[in-house]
């Protein structure tokens, strides 16, 4: 019998969430009003010389359990004052304890692209994350090649960023193949959180090409030189910089 992860559980979570936003709304509405939606241009950000720093708005993880209170508009104009490009807000409610409320609150506040972090598991998700946010999170071990081309496809139709998330070599060539151009390489392993930075090096030579984010276990300035020398274009900082916001600060913009 195949063991339930902590990653099925919060992809059963998303679904039930989604079939919930499904039964609320127009679809044919939302997809408009993710078109119109001014997009701030997440991928380009990334892009800039030296490493660029996606920091992240979230009060608790499973790995970590409850982390810091943060007021949401506050902590997203303190990462963009130390430096950040990007920034990632979790919507996700029960184990991080994240919200669409968090996300408007911190977008409305700074002038850098967001990325809507959570289990995106349904196009309306693609769709209501493309009337608020900038970036989309699509984990690549939560669909099979043909669905992920197709959030991949949506997601870019309504202006989004899609970052696929991968953490082994098949879900790397999933990536490419789905023609994502934002790949974050996860060096947590989400069905039991061990974090092995050495992940990164191991795939990055798959995704050439590729805009590269090296995300978890970043806790210090060596480790961002490690994971930058590596290949890395931008890092993903979430406890640790809920932890101590200043690393911001000491990661962006490496050479």
């Amino acid at each position: 019998m195949k063991r339930v992860t902590v990653l099925d559980e919060l992809a059963a979570a998303a679904v039930e969430r989604a079939q919930d936003l499904r039964g609320s709304i127009d679809l044919g509405n939302l997809y408009q009003e993710a078109l119109l939606f001014e997009k701030r241009d997440f991928a380009g950000a990334l892009s800039a010389p030296g490493l660029s720093v996606i920091s992240e708005i979230k009060r608790a993880s499973p790995s970590a359990g409850f982390i810091r209170e943060a007021d949401p508009a506050e902590w997203g104009a303190r990462y963009e004052s130390k430096g950040a490009r990007c920034l990632s807000v979790l919507t996700e409610p029960e184990r991080f304890e994240g919200s669409l409320e968090d996300l408007d609150a911190a977008r409305n506040n700074i002038t850098v692209p967001v990325l809507r972090k959570d289990f995106t598991v349904d196009e309306a998700q693609i769709l209501e994350t493309g009337t608020r946010a900038d970036a989309v999170l699509l984990i690549a071990a939560l669909f099979d090649a043909a669905s992920l081309a197709r959030y991949v496809s949506l997601a870019v139709e309504v202006g989004l960023t899609p970052l696929v998330e991968i953490h082994d070599e098949a879900e790397a060539d999933l990536a490419l193949e789905s023609g994502a151009r934002v790949v974050g390489v996860n060096n947590r392993d989400l069905r039991d959180f061990t974090v092995d930075l050495g992940t990164f090096a191991r795939l990055a030579p798959r995704l050439a090409g590729a805009t590269l984010v090296a995300e978890s276990g970043v806790k210090s300035p060596k480790d961002a030189r490690r994971l930058r020398d590596a290949g890395a274009d931008a890092v993903l900082v979430g406890e640790a910089a809920m932890r101590d916001p200043a690393l911001v600060a000491k990661f962006s913009g490496m050479p």
